[in-house]
């Protein structure tokens, strides 16, 4: 077990010469828990602070980026609770199947990197996370879906932030044309 990570999946604790039968003594013994389906992490590490969704996301997706509702509620942008996940990864990326409530979203491989940061889960895992502005433009442009309120409740927020630069905001928006025209005119209002 010591050439394993401190989270690991079935697979990878078969070629790291465990045995099913070892790996569920393990399990069994409270050595390791597990985390998701096949998913298993060592049971030393501080797995309470961890949101193990996130951890099974991430381990299974390694370019799944939280956005959308998720997105702006980390950033403190909304009060909304979403129901689930919101998970962006480019287009054309297999959606692995998790245990964790997650709506998948497939954005332009052209556009994905932009505005997209790493959070920390654990001290040895992270998740990507779009940023503030990254995160309202992506609400700007699928308005349709997710609902102008949260839009507008989102960008009064940031606009109101020590710190926020409009010009910076549309900059940015010029590589999403569905959002551009939206925040100018919101902003118009706003401002």
């Amino acid at each position: 077990m010591l050439g394993l990570p401190v989270t690991f999946t079935y697979s990878d604790a078969r070629r790291g010469g465990l045995t099913e039968r070892q790996l569920y003594r393990l399990r069994d013994g409270g050595v390791i828990e597990v985390v998701g389906r096949g998913l298993f992490r060592r049971a030393e590490t501080d797995a309470g602070l961890a949101d193990v969704d996130l951890l099974d996301i991430a381990r299974r997706a390694p370019l799944a980026t939280l956005c959308l509702t998720s997105a702006l509620a980390r950033h403190g942008l909304t009060d909304e609770i979403p129901a689930t996940i919101d998970v962006a990864l480019p287009r054309g990326t297999y959606r692995p199947r998790v245990a964790a409530p997650v709506t998948w979203h497939l954005f332009d491989r052209d556009t994905f990197e932009i505005g997209r940061t790493t959070v920390p889960i654990d001290e040895h895992a992270s998740i990507g996370l779009y940023d503030a502005p990254r995160s309202i433009i992506d609400a700007a442009r699928l308005r349709y879906r997710e609902g102008s309120e949260l839009v507008y409740g989102a960008l009064k927020r940031w606009l109101g932030r020590r710190g926020s630069s409009p010009s910076d905001l549309l900059a940015m928006a010029r590589h999403f044309p569905q959002a551009e025209r939206t925040l100018r005119e919101a902003m118009e209002i706003l401002l």
